[in-house]
């Protein structure tokens, strides 16, 4: 596949400004207004739609990302906040009119069911929640969430005459002087407590909208209104519970073990918030690369082992500008890959610092822009993108895909056996922090008009469930405001459980690859090509995985990981 093709414009014009209604709005009259008197007629009616769809959301993109990239330039957040605000909204309801013309169309029948089952489940649904006086709340929500955005990408911290990011500052949490770490957590933990009011009065102002959404729609409570509109149609809220309490029984005693070993290592009774990201045995913190080109070139050499087109794909970003990996003072959080739907190629987002965990997230976006390349022959902008459970097996698979060829970033054996178990070890904590984050989530949206103390109770009792063996006594103002650093709950509610179902889906992804790699990496890019094409379990199914997360799934894949871990322990000593 030629990364180098382009999809030039058939029914929007070429030059037609998709940031402005004035060129917009005859394009959307004109698909209204169509007649549709065939099923080919139709076919080719999704198509056009699918274009102008397309055209929309990489203009609404872009913005996004360049708000990101320079969260303190008001010129970009005015461009960004304007879409959002004036184009964004006039647009939902002509999509609505779109999707009921075509869930009423009499010549739907006629159109292959296996190709258009998923698209017109989903249409339907919809169309099912729509509801006009949500497109307003809609907005106000988008803007409270760039609130955040804005408020986390400019904390920064001054420390040893520098101006450092938060992202910046955790590659001293990896320190051996116990004493710099305490210092760099309690600097990041005071900036973020400075705008606890901020933070909290923001939340409370998203639950307010986000429960009027929900009550407009007709629903009981948010977290019922969120499944139904995040198309979870394999699996419900009991499915979500079934996976905290598997991850308690099964995974939580690992990670008291793990803490247990490493107190123990490091001599101490009882470990502090900031004794997680060090080496147990005070050995001075893995810097896999010392620049972004040394970054960029190494996992480009990982993705030729795991397969060579993967390695090209990558360089291709490289070359055309579709990467921004280092942190800077003004750019957003976090990390993401960003599908540029009209272009149909991803760009890659993330805040690297030369801490080992920027191997692991690059790896994940990688996985995240090979999906994006895989399934960019399908006509239907729909099917170019999967359900989130699946896009992050993507992801989280070929983090354990690359995990064989670490070696490029550490070429010495010691360095590279701690490096593997630091990669296992994420994996045990995160699905704990994972359970803590969804738990909490569904504590917050079953519980309308709760108070502020009664949230930091619930969120008190959630994380101390999952997250055992950590004291923070002295500490308990950032224990209890912990949350806010999670972006997701700010601006992606409910967005987090994918996480933990994706991760279990890689996990067999991980064991299938150590028995058959080529055949594994085969099974694998096959699957990704599907895109939104298939169901949820249609899709786990394609990649020889099982869709199941709960106690007889967790239980064999944490005994292995267990196993794993204490292997690579064992060799290290």
């Amino acid at each position: 596949m030629s990364l180098d093709k382009t999809y030039p414009r058939a029914f929007v014009p070429k030059n037609a400004n998709m940031g402005e209604m004035a060129a917009i709005e005859p394009l959307l009259h004109e698909l209204l207004q169509r007649e549709i008197d065939s099923p080919a007629a139709l076919e080719k009616w999704l198509l056009d739609a699918s274009e102008l769809s397309a055209c929309l959301e990489e203009e609404s993109r872009c913005r996004y990302v360049a708000m990101t990239r320079k969260t303190d330039d008001p010129e970009i957040e005015r461009a960004y906040l304007r879409f959002v605000r004036e184009i964004q909204p006039r647009l939902k309801p002509f999509w609505f009119a779109f999707q009921q013309r075509f869930v009423a169309s009499p010549h739907r029948a006629a159109l292959p069911r296996e190709r258009y089952f998923v698209y017109g489940r989903d249409l339907e649904n919809d169309v099912s929640l729509f509801r006009e006086e949500n497109v307003p709340l809609q907005t106000q929500e988008t803007e409270l969430q760039q609130r955040y955005q804005k408020l986390a990408g400019g904390w920064t911290v001054r420390w040893r005459d520098e101006d450092l990011t938060l992202q910046q500052m955790a590659k001293f949490l990896e320190e051996p002087d116990r004493d710099v770490r305490r210092l760099a957590w309690l600097a990041i933990a005071d900036r973020r407590l400075a705008d606890a009011g901020a933070l909290e009065d923001l939340y409370d102002e998203l639950l307010s909208v986000r429960g009027q959404i929900a009550r407009n729609a007709g629903f009981a409570d948010y977290r019922a209104y969120v499944f139904r509109a995040r198309g979870r149609f394999d699996y419900t809220p009991r499915d979500c519970e079934r996976f905290h309490d598997a991850v308690a029984a099964h995974i939580l005693p690992i990670v008291r073990r793990l803490n247990g070993a490493r107190a123990q290592r490091m001599g101490l009774g009882e470990l502090r918030p900031w004794d997680l990201a060090v080496d147990p045995d005070a050995l001075p913190p893995l810097r896999p690369f010392a620049d972004t080109a040394a970054f960029v070139d190494r996992t480009a050499r990982v993705f030729d082992r795991v397969d060579p087109a993967l390695g090209m794909q990558f360089r291709f970003l490289t070359e055309h500008d579709l990467l921004d990996l280092e942190s800077r003072k003004g750019k957003g959080p976090g990390g993401y890959m960003s599908a540029m739907p009209e272009r149909r190629l991803p760009f890659i987002f993330m805040n690297a610092v030369g801490v080992s965990g920027d191997v692991r997230t690059l790896l994940h976006e990688g996985g995240h822009a090979f999906h994006t390349i895989a399934c960019r022959e399908d006509p239907l902008i729909a099917y170019r993108r999967s359900p989130l459970e699946f896009s992050e097996v993507a992801s989280m698979g070929m983090e354990l895909l690359a995990l064989p060829h670490l070696d490029v970033f550490y070429p010495d054996a010691a360095a590279r056996a701690r490096a593997r178990v630091e990669f296992l070890e994420d994996i045990v904590r995160i699905l704990p922090w994972i359970a803590t984050i969804d738990a909490f989530q569904h504590w917050i949206y079953t519980h309308e008009g709760h108070s502020r103390d009664a949230r930091r109770a619930a969120w008190l009792t959630i994380f101390r469930r999952f997250q055992p063996g950590i004291d923070w006594r002295g500490y308990e103002a950032a224990e209890a405001a912990r949350w806010h650093a999670q972006l997701h709950l700010f601006t992606h509610p409910f967005y987090y459980i994918e996480y933990g179902i994706a991760q279990l889906g890689a996990l067999q992804l991980w064991l299938a690859s150590r028995r058959s790699y080529p055949e594994t990496v085969a099974a694998y890019r096959k699957a990704l090509a599907h895109g939104g094409s298939r169901t949820l379990p249609e899709l786990f199914a394609a990649a020889g995985l099982r869709f199941d997360f709960g106690a007889e799934t967790v239980a064999p894949l944490a005994r292995t990981l267990d196993e794993s871990l204490q292997d690579e322990e064992a060799s290290d000593e």
